[in-house]
């Protein structure tokens, strides 16, 4: 099974690319981050074009999103709302296999380093941390 991960940075814009990239190394599994689009203009019919027919994704409008698009079928699909913010940073398949893949938007945190004076930094911290004590489990 061949799974790849890409900040995509716009898969309407990028979508082309997408589909040449799935073509040539024969993706199974594509894990997409920052796909910058609303559920409702996410570009489905052309993934399923080239077999990705299990499209997972949770979206908004400009900012963060996240997909899984899988060539194997997709027995659950869910979310965890790290922080409380409803941004869609984090999507979740568990495969027919039994493998269960997360996909993430980490936060970047902006340029100052101190969670006391940069909101950016402080989610990312605590993104993570929220992240970590879920994986411990």
């Amino acid at each position: 099974m061949r799974i790849a991960t890409w900040n995509i940075n716009s898969i309407r814009l990028r979508i082309a690319n997408v589909i040449r990239f799935v073509q040539k190394y024969n993706v199974d599994v594509l894990c997409l981050q920052e796909t910058k689009t609303e559920d409702k203009f996410f570009p489905i019919d052309e993934l399923k074009e080239i077999g990705m027919d299990f499209c997972n994704f949770r979206g908004e409008k400009s900012y963060n999103g996240v997909a899984i698009l899988s060539k194997i079928p997709v027995l659950d699909q869910s979310y965890l709302n790290w922080c409380e913010l409803n941004d869609a940073r984090h999507i979740s398949v568990k495969l027919k296999n039994n493998i269960i893949i997360h996909n993430f938007y980490v936060p970047a945190g902006g340029d100052v380093p101190d969670v006391t004076i940069n909101k950016k930094f402080d989610h990312k911290i605590r993104f993570v941390r929220e992240m970590m004590e879920y994986f411990k489990k």
